[in-house]
């Protein structure tokens, strides 16, 4: 029996999803990094420790924008608190350090935030392979890097000026007793010249007077 003209359409919509479903990549959101499953977790897992013992990390863009979400969802964990919270940051990130200071430290300083608790800065592209590069950070950090006041490098800067100075002087001193040292030698009276010997000739095969 030939099928009706229903189960005709109904099976070329279906074939049209699976086309659409194994090409066109539709509700696959998953960075994939050029990295398979297994390392693609290690990697985030070991930026996001990064993160939380550095405050603040340097990586490419597209990693930065990778770890944002499992940070933020690390964050939240912490705010929750709990023992089952803990085991469960515990079994993503694999650091025992990084867990304790992000329950400790980190999570109570977002405890008034809803979400957002990184911040991603763009530094433009790098010189070797012209990645776009960035910096992820977070929100709630007081001081990441500390800037050393001007007054400070001034101060170097004029030892260092005062080191080079010294180290001329040193060079010159030693120029200037050159000269010195050449005047002095003339004073002394030079040694008579010495008279070159006659070299003795040795004929080979003829014995000498002496001894004969």
């Amino acid at each position: 029996m030939a099928p009706s003209r229903a189960e005709q359409l109904a099976k070329s919509k279906r074939r049209l999803e699976n086309h659409i479903r194994w090409v066109m990549r539709h509700q696959k959101k998953t960075v994939k990094l050029g990295r398979t499953a297994e390392h693609r977790k290690a990697l985030l897992a070991n930026q996001v420790c990064s993160l939380i013992e550095h405050q603040r990390i340097k990586t490419t863009l597209a990693k930065a924008k990778a770890v944002r979400p499992l940070a933020e969802r690390m964050v939240t964990l912490g705010k929750n608190g709990s023992i089952h919270a803990r085991r469960t940051a515990l079994a993503t990130l694999r650091q025992k350090n990084a867990v304790k200071k992000l329950f400790d430290d980190i999570a109570p300083r977002s405890a008034e935030r809803n979400g957002g608790y990184t911040r991603i800065v763009k530094l433009g592209q790098r010189k070797s392979d012209s990645a776009s590069m960035a910096f992820i950070e977070w929100v709630d950090v007081e001081k990441v890097v500390e800037e050393k006041p001007a007054a400070e490098k001034k101060s170097k800067r004029k030892e260092a000026e005062a080191k080079s100075t010294e180290k001329e002087a040193m060079r010159e001193e030693p120029a200037a007793e050159e000269p010195a040292m050449k005047e002095e030698k003339p004073d002394e009276a030079p040694a008579p010249p010495e008279e070159p010997q006659p070299k003795k000739r040795r004929w080979f095969g003829r014995k000498p007077d002496a001894e004969k």
